[in-house]
C-alpha cells in the first residue's frame, strides 16, 4: 500500500501546487480535469513506447496530430457524420502506426536507441509536413480548428458549460486507459513486450516474435495520441503546424518524468495533474506561457530527483552517443605529395573565392539571407562542440543563440556599443548561461539531457525572449553601428562579409581547441567516461568547458543573427527552430566542424528554395536518410571523396599500404612516413559520424 501511495507522490505535489497556487472554481477545475485525462493518453504512449524500445518518441504529438486533422477535416469539410469522420481517421491512425514501424522503426533494430530518438525528431517533421499538407485536399489554408460535438448536450456547472465532446472524452479516455493497463497486465502480448524492453536479443532468441510486437506496440502509440489528439480538437482546439507536435509532447514529456518514465500509472496521474496545473494558469492569469516555466522546473527537478537505474537497458540509454568519429588530417607522407598540394590549394582558393564573390552575384534579398545562412553555420559549429565532441544531447541551442542575440540588440541599442564589444559580452554571458544550462549534465546525459534542454528551450522562448518575463529587450528595428568606429555594415552584404568573418575566426579557434588536449579530453569523455576518470581527468571540468564553449560561440552567432535582421525576433529562438538547428547539425555529420556548416546550409538552403511545407519535409527526410544510409553524414561524404583521392594519390607514388584505420595513432602516421620508401600511412579516413 506505502508503494503504490508513493507512486501518486509527484502528481500529489502538481496537484498541491495548483491548489496553493493557482486555485480555481469548482467548474473550471472539472474542465482542467478533462484535459489532463485526454492528455494522459499521450503520455501513456510514451511510456509504452519507453518499456518497449527504450526510446524517446518526440514524434509522440504529430503520430496523432496527422490522423486526428484528417477526422476533423473530414467532418468540418468534408461534410462527413461525426462517427464516421472519427472511425476513418482511427483507421488512419493504425495505418500510420504500421508505416512508420515498417518504414523506420524497424530499419533502427540494431542500432543504439538514441538514434532511434533521434530519428524521432525527423518522423516528427516529417508528419508536421503531411498534416499542414492535408488541408489543401479542401482547398484550405493551415488554421486552428475544432471538432464539433458528436451530438446535442450541454451542462452547466461552476460557471462553465460543458458539452457533448467533453462527455465523449470523460468516457473514452479513462476506457482508454483502462484497455491499456488490461493488454500489458494480463495478456500475453503485454508480458512479451516487457521481457522485449531489456533484452531484445535475448528475446528473440528465446523465439518472441519481437518485430511483430514492436509493430503492435508503435499501432497502439499512434491510436492513443490519435485519440488524445482527436479528444483535444473537441474540448479545446487544434494548433497547426510544429505547435501540435510540440504542444503534446512538452506536457507528456514532463508527465513522463514525473512518473519515472516507465510507470503507467504514475505517468497517468501525472499527466492529469499537469492537466490542471495548466487550466489554472490560464484561469489566474489569462496567458498559457505563464505554463512554460513552470513546467520546465517540473522536468528538470523530477530529472533530478530520480535514481539511476541499476537495469543494462537503464545504463545503455547514457552510452548511446558512441562511435561518433572524427576526421583525421591527411598524413605528412601524401600531404607532401604535389597532386595533395595542388588539390588542397586549389579546393581552398575556390572556396574563398566562393565565398566572397558570390553575394555579387545575388540581389539584395538574396545578401540579407547569406547573412543569416553564415550566422547558422556558426550555431552548427557550436552544436558541433557540444553533441560531436563532447557527447551532450542538446535540444535548445537556439536557446543560447537567443541569448546572444539579446544581449547584442541591448548592447547596440541601450548602450551604444560596437558590435565586437557586442560579441564579446555576449560570448561571457552565452558562456555563463550555458554552464548553468549545463550543470544537470553532470547527473543526466543522453536522453535525459535532450528532455531537459527541450523544456528549458520552450521555457526560454515563451517567457524570457518574449519580454513577458520583464521587459529588457528591445524589440523594435534599429540602425546598425559601425564596427571599430570605421566600417559601415548598413548593407546586407557588409553584414554577409561580417558574419563570415565571424564564421572564419569561429572555425579556426575550434579546429584548434579540437587538436588541444582539451579537444582530446572531450572526445575521449563521449566514448568512455569511466576510463577519462580513471587517468585523473575531471568530467566534471570537460563537460562544462564543453557547454561554456559551445554557448559562448552560440552567442556569437545570435549577435550577428540580430544584426543581420537589424531586430530581435523573439519567433528566431523558439524551441522549434532549436529542434531544426539539431536536425541540421545531424544531416551535416556532427563529428566535424564542415558537418556542422554543411548541415546549416542544407537546412536554410530547403527553407529558402522550397515552398514553405516542403523545406519542413526536406529537413525531416533529410536527417532519416542520413541515418539510414548516410551515418556519416553529408560532411561525411565529402571526407570520403577526399579519402578516395588520398588512396589514389598514394597508389600512384608507391604508397603500397594504405590503412583507413580510425583509431591510429597520429604520432604513428608520422613515424611511418619517415620510413623506407614503402611506407604504411594510418589514419586518413573519417570517422564514424553517427549521430
Amino acid at each position: 500500500m506505502r508503494r503504490q501511495a508513493r507512486r501518486l507522490v509527484p502528481a500529489a505535489v502538481v496537484l498541491l501546487l495548483q491548489l496553493v497556487a493557482f486555485p480555481m472554481p469548482l467548474g473550471a477545475w472539472l474542465s482542467g480535469l478533462v484535459y489532463g485525462l485526454v492528455g494522459s493518453l499521450a503520455a501513456v504512449g510514451l511510456v509504452l513506447v519507453w518499456r518497449s524500445n527504450r526510446v524517446l518518441n518526440f514524434a509522440q504529438g504529430d503520430l496523432g496530430g496527422f490522423p486526428a486533422t484528417l477526422a476533423v477535416l473530414l467532418v468540418t469539410a468534408g461534410g462527413l457524420p461525426w462517427l464516421a469522420g472519427v472511425a476513418l481517421g482511427l483507421a488512419a491512425a493504425v495505418a500510420v502506426g504500421l508505416l512508420v514501424d515498417v518504414v523506420v522503426v524497424r530499419r533502427f533494430f540494431g542500432a543504439p536507441r538514441l538514434l532511434l530518438t533521434v530519428a524521432t525528431l525527423g518522423l516528427s517533421q516529417v508528419l508536421g509536413f503531411c498534416t499542414l499538407l492535408l488541408p489543401r485536399a479542401w482547398g484550405l489554408g493551415p488554421a486552428v480548428r475544432t471538432l464539433p460535438p458528436p451530438f446535442e448536450w450541454s451542462w452547466s456547472f461552476g460557471g462553465v458549460v460543458f458539452d457533448a465532446s467533453d462527455l465523449v472524452a470523460v468516457v473514452v479516455a479513462p476506457l482508454a486507459l483502462v484497455a491499456v493497463a488490461l493488454l500489458l497486465g494480463r495478456t500475453r502480448t503485454g508480458m512479451a513486450v516487457r521481457a522485449a524492453a531489456d533484452r531484445s536479443d535475448r528475446a528473440l532468441s528465446l523465439g518472441i516474435p519481437v518485430r511483430r510486437l514492436e509493430a503492435q506496440v508503435w499501432i497502439l502509440v499512434t491510436v492513443l495520441a490519435y485519440v488524445s489528439v482527436v479528444l483535444t480538437a473537441g474540448v479545446a482546439a487544434l494548433p497547426f503546424g510544429a505547435a501540435l507536435g510540440l504542444a503534446v509532447v512538452a506536457r507528456s514529456l514532463a508527465a513522463f518524468v514525473l512518473g519515472r518514465m516507465d510507470d503507467f500509472v504514475a505517468v497517468g496521474a501525472a499527466a492529469v495533474a499537469l492537466g490542471l496545473l495548466e487550466s489554472g494558469v490560464r484561469w489566474n492569469t489569462g496567458d498559457v506561457v505563464v505554463f512554460a516555466p513552470i513546467l520546465a522546473g517540473l522536468v528538470v527537478a523530477g530529472l533530478l530527483v530520480q535514481r539511476r537505474g541499476t537495469r543494462r537497458a537503464d545504463r545503455d540509454e547514457s552510452s548511446s552517443w558512441q562511435s561518433v568519429g572524427d576526421v583525421r588530417p591527411v598524413p605528412d607522407v601524401l600531404a607532401r605529395l604535389p597532386e595533395v598540394r595542388a588539390a588542397t590549394c586549389g579546393l581552398g582558393a575556390a572556396a574563398v573565392a566562393a565565398a566572397l564573390l558570390l553575394p555579387l552575384l545575388l540581389g539584395t534579398n538574396g545578401q540579407i539571407k547569406l547573412g543569416i545562412v553564415v550566422a547558422f553555420m556558426v550555431v552548427g559549429l557550436s552544436l558541433v562542440v557540444l553533441t560531436g565532441w563532447a557527447g551532450q544531447v542538446s535540444l535548445g541551442q537556439m536557446t543560447f543563440v537567443g541569448v546572444g542575440a539579446a544581449i547584442g540588440a541591448w548592447c547596440t541599442v541601450n548602450r551604444g556599443w560596437d558590435p565586437l564589444v557586442a560579441m564579446l559580452a555576449a560570448a561571457a554571458v552565452g558562456a555563463v548561461v550555458a554552464v548553468l544550462v549545463g550543470l544537470p549534465a553532470l547527473r543526466l546525459r543522453g536522453l535525459y539531457l535532450a528532455v531537459t534542454t527541450l523544456a528549458l528551450s520552450l521555457a526560454a522562448s515563451e517567457w524570457v525572449f518574449s519580454n513577458r518575463a520583464w521587459q529588457w529587450i528591445p524589440v523594435d528595428p534599429f540602425d546598425r553601428p559601425l564596427v571599430l568606429r570605421r566600417f559601415s555594415i548598413d548593407s546586407p552584404m557588409r553584414i554577409y562579409y561580417l558574419g563570415l568573418g565571424v564564421l572564419a575566426v569561429v572555425a579556426w579557434l575550434l579546429r584548434g581547441l579540437r587538436r588541444s588536449r582539451t579537444g582530446r579530453v572531450l572526445v575521449a569523455l563521449r566514448d568512455n567516461e569511466t576510463n577519462v576518470a580513471a587517468f585523473g581527468v575531471s568530467p566534471t571540468r570537460a563537460k562544462l568547458t564543453a557547454f561554456a564553449v559551445s554557448g559562448a560561440v552560440a552567442a556569437v552567432a545570435g549577435v550577428v543573427l540580430v544584426l543581420a535582421q537589424s531586430a530581435f525576433r523573439p519567433t528566431t529562438y523558439g524551441a522549434d527552430e532549436s529542434i531544426s538547428v539539431f536536425v541540421a547539425t545531424v544531416i551535416g555529420g556532427p563529428a566535424t566542424l564542415l558537418g556542422g556548416a554543411v548541415g546549416a546550409l542544407f537546412q536554410r538552403g530547403a527553407q529558402w528554395l522550397l515552398p514553405a511545407p516542403w523545406s519542413f519535409f526536406a529537413t525531416g527526410a533529410g536527417v532519416l536518410v542520413v541515418l539510414l544510409a548516410l551515418p556519416e553524414g553529408l560532411g561525411g561524404v565529402l571526407w570520403g571523396l577526399r579519402d578516395r583521392f588520398l588512396r589514389w594519390a598514394a597508389r600512384r607514388h608507391g604508397v603500397t599500404s594504405l590503412a583507413l584505420d580510425r583509431t591510429a595513432d597520429l604520432g604513428a602516421d608520422h613515424d611511418a612516413g619517415q620510413g623506407d620508401g614503402h611506407d604504411e600511412v594510418h589514419g586518413a579516413g573519417h570517422g564514424e559520424a553517427v549521430p
